[in-house]
């Protein structure tokens, strides 16, 4: 029977008049027409979860269940992976209307269910021209059914051994009427007729169209007449039914035996695998010069080029026995799928196997066998990959984070028990960058994060190793229901031969210098004077002279400066010590520190002491000229100088003694004494001269009240910082009236330790230095010219 090819389709959507055709969204529903079968999708987007068809002809309306898909040639499938439902219908499905086998009419209801479970009724019609001319034979394994068609005035094609025949014969002419039987055979059974409409009841469904004669049988266990054969080491279900008719001394038989393959594929740790016998013996027993004709494959029912299937990775391997199809792992083509169980990430693949394969016998009759198997992957644990590129010359940890599939997203990291969302860690600086891998369906996540950022731990050993930590726990989400999957890495960055800052200290003669050549891992540590960072800000309000390059730190400290402490003091010299050091910043521990102790030559000083001791050094000749420095005391007249020389004194004293006076005001207790001279005086009217006692110099320190709380809690001197002393000398004497001298008061430069020069915000710990020592600069109001 010839047939010609009429390659139009025409496709007709309508819906129920209570909704629009525009209500429909783009692509909510699609019909293709395929070679053997009708394909409807409609999207679960649109469809929802659970959507469901109904055959729709001139008797009424019919739900296609599971049972009655097998049996009437559809199959209905919901596939979350692509995000669709298909419905596809064998062009000799039940409610078909067949015309001449060229032109095939669908009618379904698509009935939809939305959130609300308010269910809605589409009416897809749809309208299919023969693609493809049928061959003699056609045998169609689905996945929930088999089938096979014959031409028309084929009565006899071979496929069962002749003693089968003869049997079947035989049972016919015995049994068969004038309307058509149907013969089951099987193993070990003896063949008993039955009409169409009982072997519809088993499930098997028979009838003639215009030039065809159709058979179908669901597969095994609701198969009652089916059986499993090993063939080449492949399961392969079978059915043998011969319909039969005999027509008063003439006996028609047709044999319609269907054999599937029903290898299931299976994984090698590669990808999949199937495989199914090259000649499938129930199909072609009694053939004769059967050949293997044509093998082709592919994906969700559209065969594939040679060339697409090898740039897919793809493989066909044909043997005398087994065909075999091997498809690798996340091909393109197939489906798979990321989920996490128990905070592991899984996943499996999924594809949708179409395969054909065409016999032809000696006499050039064709069978074509197609075949619909899908195959997946058992749950597989999938590693993600972390690969540490940190280069420590950048000082930047570099983490790759990869084998990400494109279900996955990354949404948030924690540094360090720091957490961040890739909005928040992209604004501060933390730059996290996704990297797609070309020509496939895998991407990576870069994080970049420098050594010095405040989330990265840092470890430092007196041994020189230097030690940047980061733990990072990555916060994944499985789309597109969001499950979370948390993966955790580490990474270290070390160096060795690292040291604190390094000092030298060189003796001026009215200063100390210090230099510290710079070194890579110079911001580790704070440089510092006493509690407080070495600023510019600090160095300005002190005095200090600080040049800082790319190179090297220089520092240059002028004598009575904040920050030196004295000893030894007499009146020709002193040693004056100035400390410079580092330290961790968040710890404030000292590392490394230099104190630089050079000899001065002693003019003027005075010391306060946080012991309640003053030590001063002032010349008394500049009040009284010519006054005898051997002849100072104070105000307790038994406290004499400890050294003098021609002009100075240097007197040694406890605050509460020598009759010390002390004032206590809101915020301060000053302590003054005086040093007096006992000098010679000659009145005008008077010729003969007189000794007096003068007070020349009044020494003064003053202290913080509140650093003075041990004095009034445990009546012992212990200031928690030095006192700021200052030295008042009175005018010199020109005359010798007897009046009462005057006296000009000279502050002397401060040496107190405010918080000048403190970082923001960075509290410090106080510091008690024994003493503290101002220069005293000499100086009178109203001096006639030429003294000093």
């Amino acid at each position: 029977m010839d047939f010609g090819i009429w390659l139009g389709v025409f496709v007709l959507l309508s819906v129920w008049p209570s909704v629009r055709c525009s209500d429909l969204p783009r692509g909510a529903i699609e019909t293709v027409c395929r070679d053997r079968y009708l394909l409807v999708t409609t999207q679960l987007s649109f469809a929802g979860n659970k959507p469901r068809f109904e055959a729709v002809d001139a008797d009424g309306v019919h739900p296609i269940t599971k049972q009655y898909g097998s049996e009437c040639g559809y199959m209905f499938s919901i596939l979350p992976l692509p995000g669709h439902a298909e419905l596809r219908a064998s062009y000799f499905s039940c409610h078909t209307d067949n015309q001449d086998d060229e032109v095939f009419t669908f009618s379904f209801n698509l009935i939809t269910i939305d959130a609300n479970r308010v269910e809605a009724t589409y009416s897809v019609t749809a309208t299919c021209s023969l693609p493809l001319p049928w061959s003699p034979r056609e045998v169609s394994c689905e996945e929930n059914y088999m089938e096979v068609s014959v031409r028309g005035e084929v009565s006899g094609l071979p496929g069962t051994k002749a003693d089968d025949w003869t049997a079947a014969l035989a049972t016919a002419h015995s049994s068969a009427t004038s309307t058509w039987q149907v013969m089951f055979q099987q193993e070990g059974q003896q063949l008993t007729p039955m009409s169409p409409s009982e072997a519809r009841e088993l499930g098997y469904v028979f009838y003639l169209t215009q030039g065809r004669l159709v058979f179908r049988s669901p597969y095994m266990p609701g198969s009652v007449m089916g059986s499993v054969t090993m063939v080449n080491g492949t399961l392969v279900e079978v059915v043998y039914p011969i319909l039969v008719s005999r027509q008063r001394w003439v006996v028609i038989m047709v044999n319609l035996v269907v054999a599937c393959s029903t290898d299931e594929g299976m994984y090698d740790g590669a990808g999949l695998v199937w495989q199914t016998p090259t000649l499938l013996s129930p199909l072609v027993s009694g053939l004769s010069g059967l050949e293997s004709f044509k093998i082709s494959m592919g994906v969700d029912g559209q065969l594939l080029d040679e060339p697409i299937t090898a740039e897919r990775g793809y493989s066909l391997d044909i043997s005398d026995t087994t065909v075999q199809i091997s498809i690798p792992f996340n091909a393109a083509g197939g489906y798979r799928k990321s989920f996490v169980m128990g905070n592991m990430y899984h996943e499996f693949y999924v594809v949708r196997l179409y395969y054909e394969h065409i016999f032809m016998d000696d006499s050039g009759v064709e069978t074509r066998l197609r075949l619909h198997r899908p195959m997946n992957t058992p749950l597989l644990i999938q590693h993600l990959s972390i690969i540490n590129q940190t280069v420590l010359e950048d000082r930047v940890f570099t983490v790759y984070l990869g084998n990400l599939y494109y279900d996955v997203d990354l949404v948030a990291v924690t540094l360090n028990g720091h957490n961040f969302t890739i909005l928040d860690a992209t604004k501060s600086g933390r730059v996290i960058t996704m990297v797609p891998r070309p020509n496939s369906n895998l991407h990576a996540y870069i994080l970049r994060l420098p050594f010095e950022d405040a989330a990265v731990h840092k470890l430092y050993s007196p041994e020189g190793l230097l030690q940047f930590s980061m733990d990072i726990n990555y916060t994944l989400v499985i789309l597109p229901q969001e499950e979370p999957y948390y993966y955790l890495a580490s990474v270290v960055a070390q160096f060795n031969d690292v040291f604190p800052p390094v000092f030298k200290g060189i003796c001026n003669e009215k200063s100390i210098s210090f230099q510290m050549d710079h070194k890579p891992f110079d911001y580790l540590w704070e440089v510092g004077v006493g509690p407080y960072i070495l600023t510019t800000n600090l160095a300005a309000k002190r005095g200090y002279i600080m040049q800082n390059d790319s190179k090297s730190l220089t520092l240059e400290v002028p004598l009575f400066s904040v920050g030196y402490t004295y000893k030894d003091i007499n009146l020709k010299q002193f040693y004056g010590s100035f400390e410079i050091h580092s330290r961790l910043p968040k710890t404030l521990e000292v590392k490394s520190s230099l104190a630089k102790a050079c000899l001065f030559q002693t003019t003027e000083v005075i010391v306060c002491s946080t012991e309640g001791v003053v030590t001063v050094v002032t010349d008394v000749t500049l009040a009284i000229p010519g006054a005898e420095p051997n002849g100072t005391f104070l105000l307790d007249s038994t406290c004499r100088p400890q050294e003098t020389d021609d002009t100075r004194v240097l007197f040694s004293f406890g605050l509460h003694t020598c009759g010390t006076r002390v004032q206590v005001h809101h915020q301060h207790v000053t302590y003054e004494n005086d040093i007096n001279v006992e000098h010679k005086s000659q009145s005008v009217n008077a010729p003969v001269k007189s000794r007096d006692t003068a007070s020349v110099v009044t020494v003064r320190c003053v202290y913080p009240l509140s650093d003075l709380y041990k004095l009034f809690a445990y009546w012992r001197f212990e200031a928690d910082s030095p006192g700021v002393g200052t030295i008042l000398t009175r005018v010199p004497v020109k005359t010798f009236p007897p009046t009462t001298l005057t006296t000009t008061r000279r502050p002397l430069t401060s040496t107190t330790t405010s918080n000048t020069g403190l970082s923001p915000g960075r509290q410090m710990p106080g510091i008690n230095p024994r003493a503290k020592y101002v220069k005293v600069f000499s100086w009178q109001m109203n001096q006639p010219k030429g003294t000093t």
